[in-house]
């Protein structure tokens, strides 16, 4: 090697050395459950796309397992910018903020997993998440869930005479509460971390969830029953800090909202796919036993004037009656 092709190997190995590393911002995540939860599996699909999309600058620090608390505490921090930036959260924990949010969560509001589908491919919640940036700085850059919810009950549920002033858990959203009053439930707000011992203790009966909640939680010791009202099909948005959003430069916000919405793609197919087969393996298992509710269709006529009553309080009929709207392909 003569001594000219030396001095530009040597060049070029100084210019590789001096260049700049790619400026990277971390961003911390947090989420309730293990590895193997749908959940974690469409925030790491999300983080994956990210990351990638933005050449590395965006670097990722998801805590598993509710080590950074609950999603109510994943919400308030994302809406005052602060410990939490991205994560998985039920929209009745965004009630505080935006009294909207719920309607994407309200029981009976879906007719099928297609209709669902439709409904998140075709826009119709984006008001809703237009409503919960406006009022909570929090974006709604994709949708998760999938699962079917049913009741968890220490005894058979089967009909209207059995559900009558059965004592259950719902979550924080007042439409959540008013729905099972008017399906003739006793629903109380109580937190998810307290559910099992609820049941346990007898302070509670029932509670309700979807199969991979009811796994994960292994509420089926304390909640053998599972009576399949199938009455919510869930819609868990993967949730934004606006505050980082703003921090990001251009490019990589387009990077975030692609990822969003395929990190909730993946999700919805994950959790829709196994929700049945989760619930048949647990009961082949003789770990619970399911039973059909043979009175499905009093629960719904039940639950229409709430919801229609519940949306015009919100000035939301409009987007109620463009989901129920939704055509599914």
């Amino acid at each position: 090697m003569n001594r000219a092709t030396v001095f530009a190997c040597a060049c070029a190995l100084g210019a590789i050395l001096a260049a700049p590393a790619v400026a990277q911002t971390t961003l911390v995540g947090a989420v309730q459950f293990n590895e193997d939860h749908a959940f974690t599996k469409a925030l790491r699909k999300f983080e994956q796309v990210a990351s990638e999309c933005s050449g590395g600058s965006l670097v990722f620090d998801l805590h598993l397992n509710s080590e950074l608390g609950l999603e109510k505490d994943y919400f308030e921090n994302m809406s005052q910018g602060i410990a939490i930036d991205y994560g998985i959260v039920s929209p009745s924990h965004m009630s505080t903020f935006s009294q909207k949010a719920p309607l994407m969560d309200m029981p009976f509001l879906f007719r099928d997993i297609d209709h669902w589908n439709a409904a998140i491919d075709q826009g119709a919640l984006e008001p809703l998440a237009d409503d919960v940036l406006a009022q909570a700085d929090v974006r709604l850059i994709g949708y998760a869930g999938g699962g079917t919810r049913n009741l968890i009950v220490n005894r058979p549920i089967t009909n209207m005479k059995e559900l009558e002033g059965l004592s259950m858990r719902v979550m924080g959203a007042p439409i959540q509460t008013r729905i099972f009053e008017a399906i003739h439930a006793a629903p109380s707000v109580i937190a998810y971390s307290e559910v099992y011992n609820a049941i346990q203790t007898g302070v509670i009966d029932a509670a309700e969830n979807e199969a991979a909640g009811l796994e994960q939680m292994k509420f089926y010791e304390v909640g053998p029953e599972i009576s399949l009202t199938q009455h919510a099909i869930t819609v868990r948005p993967i949730a934004f800090a606006n505050a980082t959003f703003e921090r990001l430069t251009p490019e990589e916000q387009e990077c975030i909202l692609k990822a969003g919405k395929e990190g909730g793609k993946l999700g919805r197919q994950i959790e829709s796919e196994q929700d049945a087969q989760k619930l048949a393996a647990m009961e082949k298992a003789g770990l619970l036993k399911t039973h059909e509710f043979t009175e499905r269709d009093k629960l719904l006529e039940l639950a229409a004037p709430v919801q229609k009553a519940y949306a015009e309080e919100l000035g939301a009929v409009d987007v109620l009656e463009a989901i129920q709207a939704v055509k599914a392909n």
